[in-house]
């Protein structure tokens, strides 16, 4: 398989498992719809193109961390039917980092749009 073929074939991969991801996961949901009110609510306050910056990243950094948290849960599920300590431990933490993800960009929104919320 040529470099060029591979490349487009790992990006259909990509979307492949991000639509995948949508259909089974209502926390990815509630993720891309959180971003998408975010992006607008930035539209709405004329945001800075550095906060723009910001913001496109924290969104980018919550779905990817909710992803990854979906793929280890699902691998885990594949491995195990059982109640296992290990494979708990495991979704927990998936789970955990994006709590922390999600905590962090929350903060640093409000950080970004309260000045704009306040001044305008």
């Amino acid at each position: 398989m040529d470099y060029k073929k591979f490349h487009i074939l790992s990006f259909k991969y990509a979307f492949e498992g991000i639509t995948a991801a949508l259909k089974e996961e209502p926390n990815l949901k509630f993720h891309f719809l959180a971003g998408l009110l975010v992006i607008l609510t930035s539209l709405i306050l004329n945001i800075s193109k550095i906060d723009w910056i910001i913001i496109i990243f924290l969104i980018g950094f919550v779905i990817a961390v909710e992803l990854t948290n979906t793929a280890i849960e699902a691998v885990v599920d594949n491995f195990t039917d059982k109640i296992h300590p290990g494979a708990k431990l495991a979704k927990d933490i998936s789970a955990g980092a994006v709590l922390v993800a999600a905590l962090t960009s929350t903060i640093i929104g409000l950080i970004i749009f309260l000045p704009y919320i306040n001044h305008g």
